[in-house]
């Protein structure tokens, strides 16, 4: 092959390139803000919205608390990850009380058992039941705790698997509340 062949086939090949770049580039800031993004348990999405009964037999409806920023973590009593963050959750609640929303979301356990729970620990946060572990399903919250930082406008921003501290709980707050 000759020099101006290779190098016809080097332009070619650059050209191809840019090409599949520009075409697999990253979605721009307007359809990273959820608005035409259909709700799915994912960053940059809507939360899907549920109603649930809580432990005071209050409803809990997701899409009625737009304009404050939620933390919704799904939870169980015998899941020793979570009862070591429930605390820090508590504390968040103390904190930011009437600014931030937090929500724990108690994965198919008796209300009974959910509510000795709640009070032996102390939990002032909403506690809706998922009793039959539906809403946990379609959030895909496998792992206990999973947590969700959601925005003023309903967009989820961050998602916690695992148990968070006071740092990370701090440092993720900060993507739904200045």
């Amino acid at each position: 092959m000759t020099r101006g062949r290779w190098n016809l086939l080097l332009v070619a090949l650059l050209v191809v390139g840019a090409g599949w770049i520009w075409a697999n580039r990253a979605p721009t800031a307007e359809t990273r803000t959820g608005d035409a993004l259909p709700p799915a348990p994912a960053v940059g999405h809507p939360a899907p919205d549920f109603t649930l009964t809580t432990l005071t037999g209050e409803t809990f409806t997701l899409s009625e608390l737009r304009g404050k920023p939620v933390v919704l973590n799904f939870w169980a009593t015998w899941c020793p990850p979570c009862r070591a963050e429930l605390p820090e959750l508590e504390a968040a609640a103390e904190r930011h009380d009437g600014e931030i929303v937090i929500a724990g979301v108690n994965q198919a356990e008796a209300t009974d058992q959910v509510r000795e729970f709640a009070e032996a620990m102390d939990l002032g946060f909403v506690i809706p039941l998922d009793v039959d572990a539906q809403v946990s399903r379609e959030y895909g919250a496998r792992s206990l705790p999973t947590t969700f930082f959601i925005d003023r406008e309903g967009i989820i921003r961050q998602i916690q698997i695992g148990p968070v501290t006071e740092a990370t709980l701090a440092q993720l707050l900060r993507s739904v509340y200045p």
